[in-house]
């Protein structure tokens, strides 16, 4: 890792509606490390049904950036501004992110759910998802696991079958 990667830290930045795409190509203009993540979808019209892409996190592109970096972002039209915790600029750990993009990677089906999903913080030990770490949420059907990005409030949501191995991870 380089000098200028030591500063470099994850934000969140809030976009205008549906303008993602447009940031990800403003930032990727600018020269600035981005993250979006994304999912494919099938829509059913009347008519036809078709894969769409779309933001998994609507209203949000994450940016691995220094402060500098993190100015010029601010200045393009997409971007609404930056998120903020306590007066400062919010630093979203880079385990989490992590997390979210190991999660990502498998092809499964997923979903947002607003709020953080409390429960026991585990790291799955097999299956699909084994080296994600998440939090249990119980449901009728098995269990749920979420990975949070805690600072946005949101959780990202697939269904685990009972039979997969996790262990508690103990804070």
């Amino acid at each position: 890792m380089n000098e200028s990667n030591n500063n470099k830290k994850w934000f969140a930045l809030y976009t205008k509606p549906k303008q993602e795409f447009k940031a990800s190509q403003q930032l990727e203009s600018a020269g600035i490390d981005f993250y979006l993540p994304v999912i494919t979808k099938v829509k059913q019209w009347t008519d036809r049904k078709k894969k769409i892409t779309e933001p998994l996190i609507k209203g949000y592109i994450f940016i691995f950036a220094d402060e500098k970096e993190r100015n010029i972002s601010l200045e393009q039209f997409s971007i609404v501004r930056c998120i903020f915790d306590n007066g400062r600029p919010a630093v979203i750990p880079k385990w989490q992110m992590e997390n979210l993009k190991n999660f990502l990677r498998k092809d499964e089906n997923v979903i947002v759910n607003s709020g953080i999903v409390p429960g026991a913080k585990v790291k799955i030990l097999d299956g699909p998802f084994e080296g994600v770490i998440g939090v249990i949420k119980q449901e009728a059907k098995g269990k749920t696991i979420a990975v949070n990005i805690e600072l946005l409030n949101r959780s990202v949501l697939t269904q685990i079958s009972n039979d997969i191995c996790f262990e508690v991870i103990k804070n």
